[in-house]
Parts: structure tokens; C-alpha cells; sequence
């Protein structure tokens, strides 16, 4: 199981007694935050708010992001059209407040009881383009599901949200696989590893103290939530850490980076 580092000394008597561990270096246990990744989580954590360029700039610098780098993904951004210069200052683009209303959908995924089905979807249609192709296992991954085979995915049916598929070459089935469930959770989902990183983040989160540390350690949150499987109590494995690690992300909300001096009222 992970943990995270702390000094230990031993007392006259025998008896181990951990002492103050050494400073959160959070890039020793998450990948780096982009400039890009940065200004974005920003933005979209403060919308609707519309900071200037400078403001963007220093909260970025927070991050380590150099004014540089920060000026030049804000540029990149805007020829890009994720985010809109406005005289206020810039704003997320229709395409990203989507997907802003998006990912907090997904991530808050609602559920049904079990009754032992699965949903399962076969990809019928051949000679698609790449971007057809990824766009499609995109949207699946997105619905939760996971491949058990080439064009074969499935889950078990217990989430309470539409699977219309009806503008894709699919064929959507609904069924009750012979065998032991739990063969085929391991054959669609690495288990055993989403449960060792739910374990690392909650670590991190109880150890970061500083606004920015915890920023980082959210925004690693939100991805992993997204790769949640969601899976009915009676298949979840012991232990299973999901509900910990949504009620951190939750607990959260009320904490997150601000950017200063910016009007934050819609």
C-alpha cells in the first residue's frame, strides 16, 4: 500500500515514534502541471469569473509557471478558441463551458440497484476513419464502459443515464454473462491499481497544506474520478476507496484557487 515518507525514531525504551515528516514534494508522486493545464484548471475552477491577462499571469506564478510560459499558452489558447478575450478580460469559450458541464456530470455519476445485468455495446461499423474510431472509444470510456475485447465493451447496468447510441455503427445488448463476475471485472478494469491511487491521492490531499498543493491534488482528483468504474456494491472489491475519494473532491469545492482581485459574480 502507498505511503507517503516519514522520519522515524526510536526511543530509549524500544518504541518507534514517527516524528514531523519532510516538506510535500508533490512532483516526486504527480506529474508537473502544464502552463496550459494550469491557466485552464484556473479558469474554468473560477468561471464565471474573467480575469486580465496580468491576473492570470500571477496566479499562474504560483504554480511556478514562468510569465513567459503563462502569456504564451494564454495566447495559444485564445488562437485556439478555448478561451474568448473579452474587454473584462478572458472567459471560457462555448466549447469549454460543455465540457466543463461535462466532466462535473461525469463525475458525478447516479446510480441504480444492481439486478445482475450488463450493459454491452458491439461496434458493428468497419473502414472508419482514425478520428471516427478514437472519437467513438472516446465517448464509450466516457459512458464508463470498458473493452473486454476489440469492439466488444461493456459494464454492469447500474448506472441511471441514457445509452443512446443510435447515430453510431453499434448494437447496444443488455444481458447477463454465464460465469464469475469477478473474472470479468479483471478483465475490463485494472482494479488493484485504481484502488492503489485512490489511496496515493486521499495520502496526498490529507498531506498538502498549501492552497496551491491542494489545488494540484484536486485537479489529479478529478482525473481519476473520471477513470472511476462506478461499480454496484455488490461486485466492489474489499477495499475500495471511491467513496472517500469523491467525498475529498467534494469537500474540497469550498477551497479552491482563487484567482485574486477578480470578480468572481456572474
Amino acid at each position: 500500500m502507498f505511503r507517503l515518507p516519514c522520519r522515524v525514531r526510536r526511543s530509549e525504551a524500544g518504541v518507534e515514534d514517527a516524528i514531523e515528516a519532510p516538506p510535500l514534494d508533490l512532483e516526486a508522486y504527480l506529474p508537473r502541471l502544464t502552463a496550459r493545464g494550469v491557466i485552464l484548471s484556473l479558469l474554468v475552477s473560477n468561471h464565471p469569473a474573467r480575469p486580465t491577462p496580468a491576473q492570470v499571469v500571477r496566479a499562474a506564478g504560483a504554480f511556478g509557471i514562468k510569465e513567459s510560459a503563462a502569456r504564451v499558452a494564454l495566447s495559444r489558447l485564445v488562437s485556439g478558441d478555448e478561451l474568448l478575450r473579452t474587454a473584462e478580460g478572458f472567459r471560457l469559450s462555448a466549447r469549454l463551458l460543455e465540457r466543463r458541464q461535462r466532466v462535473l456530470h461525469e463525475v458525478e455519476q447516479q446510480t441504480v440497484p444492481w439486478n445482475g445485468d450488463w450493459e454491452m455495446v458491439v461496434i458493428t461499423g468497419t473502414g472508419r476513419d482514425p478520428v471516427d474510431r478514437a472519437s467513438l472509444r472516446s465517448r464509450l470510456s466516457r459512458l464508463r464502459l470498458a473493452e473486454l475485447r476489440e469492439g466488444v465493451w461493456m459494464r454492469p447496468a447500474n448506472l441511471l443515464r441514457p445509452l443512446d447510441m443510435r447515430a453510431e455503427p453499434v448494437r447496444v445488448l443488455t444481458g447477463s454473462p454465464m460465469g464469475n463476475p469477478g473474472e470479468l471485472l479483471g478483465a475490463l478494469w485494472d482494479l488493484p491499481a485504481w484502488e492503489a491511487d485512490s489511496v496515493r491521492l486521499l495520502e496526498l490531499m490529507e498531506r498538502a497544506e498549501s492552497p496551491v498543493d491542494r489545488f494540484t491534488v484536486a485537479t489529479a482528483i478529478v482525473r481519476h474520478l473520471l477513470a472511476d468504474p462506478v461499480l454496484p456494491q455488490e461486485l466492489r472489491p474489499d477495499p475500495w476507496s471511491a467513496g472517500l475519494v469523491h467525498a475529498a473532491w467534494m469537500a474540497y469545492q469550498g477551497e479552491f484557487v482563487s484567482i485574486p482581485e477578480v470578480d468572481h459574480r456572474d
